[in-house]
C-alpha cells in the first residue's frame, strides 16, 4: 500500500490522484446568467445531493488548477445568486463534454453544444430542454475553500423547481436507473454508464436488526471461498435457519448426492458447499445459501 501526502505530490498531480480514486461522481451540467444578461452552461463533477427538507444540492467550480484563475459559473452566481442544475444521461454526454470547452466570456454554450434553452419557471437561468431532470434553484451561499489553484467554492443550492421527463418513471412512480441511463464522472477522459449490467440491489438494513459478520461461525467467516461481500450479504440476516429448516433441507437430492460423493473428502465437501453457496448469494437467494452452509455443523 503506497502512502502519498498532500504535499509531497505536485497539485496536478494530486488532483488528478483524488479524481481517478474519489469515483464515480455525478455531473451538475449547470446553467447561470451574469447581470448583463449573458447564459454560461458547464459541468460540474464536485456535485452531490446534501439534504432534502429543504431541498439542498452543492457544486464546486474549483480555481482552475494550472493558473488559479475562476470559472463563468463561479463568477455569474455571485452576481446573479440562480442556478439550473441537470442531470446528464448517456444521450447528451458528447454535447456535455463539447459545453466544457473554455469559451471565451459571453459566449453561449447552448448554441455551442446544441441545446435547446427553455425558460425557466422561477429562475432567471434557462434549462435545457434535452435533459431528462433539470433543477431550478436559488443559490443560498457561495463558501471559498481557498485561494490557490485547485480551491474549491461551494455553491450551495435549495431546489426551487425540478422539472422531470414523465418516461424515466417505472410503473410505480418512482425513476427506473435504466430509463434515467445517468452518466457519471471517473478520472482523465474517463466517464461511467448507470445502466443493465453496471446495475445492482443490495437490500438496505434500515428497518432490520442484521446478525452481523462476527456472529458468521469461523467455518463460514474463515472461508477461503466466500467474498468479503459474501460474508456481508450473510451477516444481514436477522436471524439464523432453525434446526427444523436446516434438517429438512439436508433432504435435498442435490445435497444428499453430495453427501455421498465426498463423504471421504471433508475438504471438498466443504469448499463444494461453500461454492454452491456463493454461486447463490450472488444470485440472491440468501436464505438458501444459509441452509446450504449450515450443512457442514
Amino acid at each position: 500500500m503506497k502512502t502519498i501526502f498532500p504535499k509531497d505530490l505536485p497539485i496536478p498531480q494530486f488532483h488528478a490522484l483524488l479524481q481517478g480514486s474519489v469515483a464515480p461522481r455525478p455531473i451538475a451540467f449547470a446553467s447561470t446568467i451574469d447581470r448583463e444578461g449573458n447564459v454560461n452552461l458547464s459541468p460540474f463533477s464536485f456535485f452531490n445531493l446534501f439534504g432534502t427538507n429543504p431541498p439542498i444540492l452543492i457544486f464546486s467550480p474549483s480555481r482552475r488548477v494550472r493558473d488559479n484563475t475562476t470559472k463563468h459559473t463561479l463568477e455569474n452566481v455571485l452576481e446573479i445568486p440562480e442556478v439550473v442544475i441537470h442531470t446528464v444521461h448517456f444521450g447528451m454526454v458528447e454535447q456535455m463534454s463539447l459545453a466544457s470547452t473554455e469559451y471565451p466570456k459571453g459566449v453561449n454554450e447552448f448554441e455551442k453544444a446544441g441545446f435547446t434553452a427553455v425558460e425557466s419557471n422561477v429562475v432567471k437561468p434557462p434549462r435545457i430542454r434535452e435533459a431528462k431532470v433539470a433543477f431550478e434553484c436559488q443559490v443560498n451561499e457561495v463558501k471559498p475553500l481557498g485561494e490557490s489553484g485547485g480551491a474549491g467554492n461551494l455553491v450551495i443550492c435549495e431546489v426551487k423547481c425540478v422539472h422531470v421527463d414523465e418516461e424515466i418513471f417505472d410503473q410505480d412512480g418512482v425513476i427506473d436507473p435504466n430509463k434515467i441511463d445517468l452518466v457519471a464522472r471517473l478520472g482523465g477522459n474517463w466517464y461511467s454508464r448507470t445502466i443493465g449490467k453496471s446495475l445492482f440491489e443490495i437490500p438496505k438494513p434500515l428497518r432490520t436488526m442484521g446478525i452481523g459478520v462476527d456472529q458468521i461461525p469461523d467455518k463460514i467467516r474463515n472461508s477461503l471461498i466466500l467474498t468479503g461481500n459474501n460474508l456481508g450479504r450473510l451477516g444481514n440476516v436477522e436471524s439464523l435457519p432453525d434446526e427444523e429448516a436446516v434438517k429438512n433441507f439436508s433432504k435435498n437430492p442435490e445435497l444428499e448426492e453430495m453427501r455421498i460423493r465426498f463423504q471421504h473428502d471433508p475438504l471438498s465437501w466443504s469448499d463444494h458447499l461453500h461454492f454452491w453457496a456463493k454461486d447463490e448469494l450472488d444470485a440472491g437467494n440468501v436464505e438458501k445459501a444459509w441452509l446450504i452452509l449450515l450443512q457442514e455443523e
